[in-house]
């Protein structure tokens, strides 16, 4: 049985040496570089206060007009061509121009540069030499499915000292992503190999998905069986452990048992970050609990006078369903913003930034029987979760064993945990980055400790690399034949 441990350690650490030594590098790289993603700061920072000037349209006649009949939310922002509405559902996602309601989709090269130029001067940027580059449905920086909606993309370079590059949806007109050569130099040394993440196996998620887990699962087998081998080859001389190994495998073996711990929960965590609901529940809703969080909005009932009371400085108006009521969402910047309650009279006296602790307990009852009031998380509570407005609070919705957490600023339903889901938190983010409550209000300490570890981590890759080359040349070197006498 030894026997066999060893012969399987040996050869799937051959086989694995190098993914574990690239693991623990491009660990270290991400945790200071992540991989490129637009802000809700850059989003807001790029948006232009919206021109009513012109005749525009009612946001009750731009849902009637789209092809979204589920609509949960409407929004309004001024582009390079005019004010565009953006209808959402769980159907999809449409955009129409907000004068006339026709479509607003990006055919044109020309109208997707001026809207990235007007994105980039608004934060700063030079774009005096922007220039589109490419319509891809993919490449290095767009394969998250989250983009699925808005593909193909426009690739625009700013061509400037940083080397900006900016994706431009084809189906809003949003800025989406953006990239500088920094991050991009970066990230082929941190997420790109980390998450195995070339474009053309990454592009096809099922492909991705299955390669990963197994690649990780392997991975697993080879860690754990060399704990199991190395703690049954430790020997115990006049008192002392001792090791029967010399050299490079005598480093491997003290140095595999001194971070033994570190480099299983490491393996098996990032094993864990691609279960994608094998193992673990998912974090999303159902179609019976989404609505029940939306309701059945009137969208037909809003008044035409919406248009008429916008705040002028606003630079993004959302209309959003939440508990079978529309409100009005008015972003004047990235940490200010009024929501009101929307009605066929108008709009109400403003309530407030966020909706209240009392607005979301009214969907308690609809998710399911037994809810508890809603409450707001702490920020030192184990599972809260970041807002998508800073400073705005975050709700959670105890139903039984589930937990809901409602955004105050959105009233988007940010996750769902049920038991499963909450161990999936300590099994894989805990364990993977560290991310527990104490190390996260310490964060000079959590990157000292990340830093560390993956550096010991690697240290100990690298002697299984120097022990499986010579492994593989040994075996590959032809056997020398006898000199004739």
């Amino acid at each position: 049985m030894t026997r066999a441990l060893i012969l399987l350690h040996r050869w799937l650490g051959v086989g694995f040496c190098l993914f574990f030594a690239m693991w623990f590098a491009s660990g270290i790289v991400m945790h200071f570089v992540p991989f490129p993603a637009l802000t809700e700061a850059e989003r807001i920072g790029g948006l232009t206060p919206i021109n009513l000037t012109s005749a525009v349209r009612g946001p009750a006649e731009a849902v009637t007009a789209s092809a979204i009949k589920d609509a949960e939310r409407v929004r309004l922002l001024q582009r390079s061509d005019g004010p565009v509405y953006l209808v959402t559902g769980a159907s999809g996602l449409q955009a129409l121009h907000a004068a006339d309601l026709s479509s607003a989709a990006i055919t044109s090269e020309l109208l997707a540069l001026a809207i990235a130029v007007e994105h980039a001067r608004r934060r700063g940027l030079d774009p005096s030499q922007a220039a589109v580059m490419a319509l891809a449905q993919y490449d290095q920086w767009t394969v998250p499915n989250g983009l699925d909606p808005h593909r193909p993309l426009y690739r625009v370079t700013l061509h400037d000292g940083p080397g900006t590059e900016l994706y431009v949806s084809s189906t809003t007109g949003e800025v989406v992503r953006d990239t500088t050569r920094a991050e991009r130099w970066w990230n082929y040394a941190g997420s790109v190999p980390h998450w195995i993440y070339p474009t053309v196996l990454r592009s096809n998620w099922a492909a991705w998905d299955r390669t990963v887990w197994w690649l990780s699962l392997v991975a697993l087998i080879a860690a754990a069986s060399g704990l199991i081998v190395g703690t049954l080859r430790m020997r115990i001389t006049q008192r002392r452990l001792t090791t029967p190994y010399r050299g490079w495998h005598a480093w491997h073996h003290w140095l595999g048992l001194v971070s033994a711990i570190f480099v299983l929960t490491f393996i098996f965590s990032g094993w864990l970050s691609m279960d994608h609901g094998r193992l673990f529940s998912l974090d999303k809703l159902n179609d019976t609990e989404a609505k029940a969080i939306t309701g059945s909005p009137a969208w037909a009932e809003l008044s035409a006078a919406e248009l008429r009371s916008l705040p002028k400085q606003a630079k993004e108006i959302e209309w959003l369903a939440f508990a079978g009521r529309i409100y009005r969402r008015d972003r004047m910047a990235l940490s200010v913003q009024r929501l009101s309650l929307a009605d066929a009279s108008g709009v109400a006296p403003p309530d407030g930034a966020f909706l209240t602790v009392d607005e979301v307990g009214d969907v308690a009852s609809a998710l399911a029987s037994g809810c508890k009031a809603a409450a707001a998380i702490a920020a030192d509570d184990n599972y809260a979760i970041e807002p998508t407005m800073p400073g705005a609070p975050v709700y959670r919705l105890v139903c039984g064993e589930l937990w809901y957490h409602i955004d105050a600023a959105s009233g988007a339903a940010l996750e769902k945990l049920d038991a499963s889901r909450r161990a999936y938190r300590w099994f894989y983010s805990a364990l993977h980055t560290l991310d527990f409550p104490s190390l996260m209000a310490a964060p000079a300490l959590r990157t000292l400790l990340i830093v560390a570890l993956c550096t010991g981590g690697l240290a100990f890759s690298l002697t299984s690399v120097v022990i499986g080359w010579r492994r593989l040349r040994m075996t590959l070197q032809p056997m020398k034949r006898p000199s004739a006498g």
